[in-house]
């Protein structure tokens, strides 16, 4: 049995740094190459040197496929084609290709100009790494090489977002990336079609939440951001600069706009020129509310949400900022909260998952005080609060999904090991399909069936479906095709018998099978003979019955003729002939004419 082989080199049992080795009929393919946002150490990129020990890995990898624009999925691109050393092809759809790259760049200025970072990459590596990217739009078969194709559906999760279907000769994978199965107000949800993978590779960020009503806890992050700022607090949203932000940006919006409320709403600078550029060009990546009413209004020019400057952070009075990055790890955001967590009448709202290692991450654990690398402390007095507007699939939203491509095995990715272990326990009771955890850099070997596939010549199935569409209805009655099956040119042909004597050049040597049917019936042979035919032309509508001078009837090569008995003509005989290639339908005339006698 042919084995399809996945090691991860991140996200296996871990969120974060998603890059997995993918090895199938002979191909070797990266699913996502991201970086880990809890680490500033080596740590913070997979390891390469898995793959080969030292130098290029371009001979060793046939491509690489991106799911989205988030770092912890593309943030060590750059690292690995440029400073590793990678020149083959890379796929992403347009819109990630597009916004990856500015990311990448805030990402690289805010380690190496403002951490002081090395063995960093440079803006020109961003530039000839995005270079060798190839853009594909959705449901477009893209032929990599003559065996390897790749194709890619729709994800939600971001602007652009998407999961890929890959197939090598007869076996297939579906990496999911990142994926929301519920519709937000700014993007569908996640589709597929019934692909019926090999296997199915699926994010597990939220493997044991069922999440509650949406418009519930949008009710319950309007009324915590109202009542904060309406007793003179501050409330800090921590985003990544496309996705939730806009998700939240109109939320807040329309809800100022009824409520009639004068507090101001700011977003980091440059970032919603930015955001709204890209939700223009990519309209069609929305959802059909926006699409709708993009003529007329765009539903991200928004009345309410000014540009935010820094010398707005030590500005008394209430306001609400959106800031990135959404972990609380660098930047604006950390900035913000550094001098707003003293005060308890301020608010931080945390909108998403944060990974283990980030500020984030441990002021949700309940954590007090925080240390930063210089030593300096900051006391947590202003209240956190976490709410779940992550464009993540939950539990329910998973279990949708297999349902939906019907895969005969499942692994788990991009989640933590114990959430996990109960998600594929489900998994199992539910569809009975096995499912796999590993973890960093342990290899997981599953063995598909050998499937090979098999062309049916036109004239065959034709033959077929005018047999079956001219016996009586039947639901359950198996429709079968007989035929030769000819190998020629690495390729496997089911052909009726003439075209296969006439493709190896072989004479035909027939064989007839005959029995024999008694009727009384005084009427000459002729009217005997156009009483069958008769009865003949209507049990079988969709086949032409022909009767001949000498009274015998034809259908196909079946051939009925009629005998009289010299002493006594009403006494019959009637002969019904076919070959073996007419076995059915002989065989069917032969019932036929048995009840009729």
């Amino acid at each position: 049995m042919p084995d399809i082989k996945i090691t991860p080199l991140g996200a296996g049992q871990d969120v974060g740094r998603s890059c997995l080795l993918l090895s199938m009929g002979g191909k070797n393919i990266m699913l996502d190459c991201g970086m880990h946002m809890g680490y500033n150490d080596e740590r913070r990129f997979p390891d390469f040197s898995y793959i080969v020990p030292d130098g290029p890995i371009t001979s060793h990898i046939d491509c690489v496929i991106i799911s989205h624009f988030h770092l912890d999925h593309c943030g060590a691109l750059p690292y690995m084609s440029e400073m590793v050393g990678y020149s083959g092809p890379i796929y992403m759809t347009h819109p990630t290709k597009a916004i990856a790259p500015i990311l990448l760049e805030d990402m690289r200025k805010v380690a190496v100009e403002r951490k002081g970072e090395s063995n960093f990459f440079t803006t020109q590596m961003i530039k000839d790494c995005m270079k060798k990217v190839t853009a594909v739009t959705l449901h477009q078969s893209v032929m990599v090489d003559s065996e390897l194709e790749i194709k890619a559906y729709y994800a939600g999760h971001v602007l652009g977002a998407a999961m890929f279907w890959i197939r090598v000769a007869s076996q297939s994978v579906v990496y999911t990336g990142d994926y929301n199965m519920t519709p937000d107000r700014h993007l569908g949800s996640a589709w597929i079609d019934k692909c019926r993978p090999d296997l199915l590779i699926s994010e597990s960020t939220y493997a044991t939440t069922i999440r509650d009503s949406k418009r519930c806890r949008e009710r319950d992050f309007l009324k915590k951001v109202h009542e904060c700022v309406a007793k003179g607090g501050k409330v800090l949203i921590p985003v990544f600069a496309l996705g939730r932000a806009q998700e939240l940006c109109i939320l807040l919006e329309t809800y100022w706009d009824r409520m009639n409320l004068k507090y101001p709403i700011y977003f980091a600078l440059g970032l919603t020129e930015k955001a709204n550029t890209y939700y223009k060009m990519f309209i069609t990546w929305t959802n059909q509310k926006i699409r709708k009413t993009f003529v007329h209004r765009n539903m991200f020019d928004f009345k309410h949400i000014k540009p935010f400057d820094k010398a707005y952070i030590d500005s008394p009075g209430s306001m609400v900022v959106f800031a990135t990055p959404g972990m609380l790890h660098a930047g604006l955001s950390l900035q913000i909260f550094k001098k707003w967590a003293p005060n308890e009448n301020n608010m931080v709202i945390m909108p998403g998952y944060c990974v283990q290692g980030t500020v984030g991450n441990k002021i949700l654990g309940g954590a007090k005080k925080v240390e930063f690398e210089n030593r300096q402390v900051v006391e947590v007095k202003m209240s956190v609060e976490y709410m779940s507007f992550s464009a993540h699939a939950d539990a329910k939203g998973i279990m949708q999904l297999i349902q939906n491509c019907e895969p005969k095995n499942v692994m788990l990715v991009h989640g933590e090991a114990e959430k996990m272990q109960f998600l594929r326990t489900k998994i199992r009771e539910e569809f009975s399909i096995e499912t796999y955890m590993p973890a960093n850099g342990e290899t997981c070997i599953i063995s598909t069936p050998v499937k090979i596939p098999v062309d049916a010549s036109v004239s065959l199935l034709k033959a077929e479906t005018r047999i079956y569409n001219a016996q009586p209805p039947d639901p359950k009655r198996r429709r079968l095709i007989h035929g030769v099956l000819v190998m020629k040119d690495n390729r496997i042909m089911l052909q009726n018998l003439n075209e296969a004597l006439k493709e190896v050049g072989i004479n035909r040597h027939v064989m007839r099978f005959t029995s024999k049917v008694k009727m009384d019936d005084p009427s000459p042979k002729l009217r005997t003979g156009e009483t069958l035919l008769t009865l003949l032309r209507e049990k079988l509508s969709g086949w032409t019955v022909t009767m001949q001078e000498n009274c015998t009837i034809t259908v196909e090569t079946v051939e009925i003729k009629i005998e009289e008995d010299e002493k006594d003509p009403k006494h019959k005989t009637l002969l019904i002939t076919w070959t073996n290639q007419d076995e059915d339908i002989g065989a069917y005339i032969l019932n036929t004419l048995q009840n009729m006698c």
